[in-house]
């Protein structure tokens, strides 16, 4: 399994490897993620946070508190941790870095360029743009996306092309050239980040699969929006094109013992819980990785636990908010 990069991987990336390692050690665990449940206000959220490493970005904001400022302080400390890393990597790891923010980079520009068609203000869009998406040019032929774009879509089609299916092209685009380049990095990485990767790509085809159904979208253009990898390549995603439900999709899932686990774990007209089987499938794929050493899969798995941890923190404050705490555990996925 180890090759050469168990006698090199420590010269240049051991340092790095350290610190995701020991930053993965003040993830929330389940028994913050209990007392969080219990809590009755933001404020109290915000007093079991301050004793977790989130304590120095929250520990002085004034009351009264929003769920939008607990993420952004939260995110922030996310976007140091990055930033840290980044500005210590050497190649080829600071550009794999680079490619775990592409995702955001696509969100962020199918944000400005939804809100740019609304003629909503660009200083309003540029703020609720994810910040390890932020480039620093609005020109996209200047940004990292460029390559995605030539691909994938012509200027013509940005005024009247649906969102979503520009959305979903570039993540096809962007998922194959980062499947390519974990392949050609090679050994405990390759392994590890093909795995994680054809599990994204075939998640995005169940998504897609799912959320076009009773579209105009043809078979067609359906599996046009697969990525050219995974489980679910090519046949899978052959069955996938035709679905016309959701039971149908099922069917057609059930076939791959990976995922008939995530299936069975929910009854038949309860599609609304897949996403969170699918997050807890990805978060347990996550912390196996950080199983093996000498591999750059840990700082994906870290930055993806992170995001995690994020979105859980969101739907307790927003429960909290609105006073739905019955709802609390519908959507939290625990990490340890």
């Amino acid at each position: 399994m180890y090759g050469w990069e168990m006698l090199s991987f420590n010269i240049h990336d051991g340092f790095l490897e350290a610190i995701v390692r020991g930053n993965r050690s003040g993830l929330l665990t389940a028994a913050d993620y209990n007392n969080l449940c219990q809590c009755e206000t933001l404020d109290d959220i915000k007093m079991h946070l301050t004793a977790t490493e989130y304590g120095p970005y929250l520990q002085n904001e004034p009351s009264p508190l929003h769920t939008t400022t607990i993420v952004e302080k939260c995110t922030l400390k996310l976007v140091d941790e990055y930033k840290h890393m980044l500005c210590q990597a050497t190649e080829p790891l600071s550009t794999f870095l680079q490619y775990i923010t592409y995702g955001h980079m696509i969100d962020n520009v199918v944000l400005i360029v939804t809100g740019t068609l609304h003629e909503r203000d660009v200083n309003e869009l540029l703020e609720k743009c994810h910040p390890l998406g932020m480039f620093d040019r609005l020109v996209l032929v200047d940004t990292p996306l460029a390559p995605y774009f030539s691909e994938c879509i012509t200027s013509e089609d940005l005024d009247d092309m649906n969102i979503e299916i520009m959305r979903n092209t570039l993540y096809k685009a962007y998922l194959e050239d980062f499947y390519k380049f974990c392949q050609k990095l090679g050994g405990a990485t390759a392994e590890i980040m093909c795995d994680l990767l054809s599990f994204e790509a075939d998640r995005r085809a169940v998504n897609i699969t799912i959320n076009s159904i009773g579209t105009e979208l043809t078979r067609d253009d359906r599996r046009k929006l697969y990525s050219n990898f995974g489980l679910l390549y090519p046949y899978g995603h052959e069955e996938l094109a035709v679905c016309e439900d959701v039971d149908q999709v099922r069917g057609a899932m059930e076939k791959y013992p990976p995922y008939q686990s995530i299936f069975n774990r929910i009854s038949y007209g309860e599609s609304q819980m897949l996403d969170k089987a699918f997050y807890e499938e990805e978060v347990r794929r996550l912390c196996l990785s950080f199983e093996q050493q000498f591999h750059y899969a840990v700082f994906f798995a870290y930055i993806r636990l992170r995001e995690q941890e994020i979105r859980n923190l969101m739907w307790i404050s927003e429960c909290v908010a609105q006073n739905q705490k019955s709802r609390v555990h519908d959507s939290v996925v625990f990490i340890f």
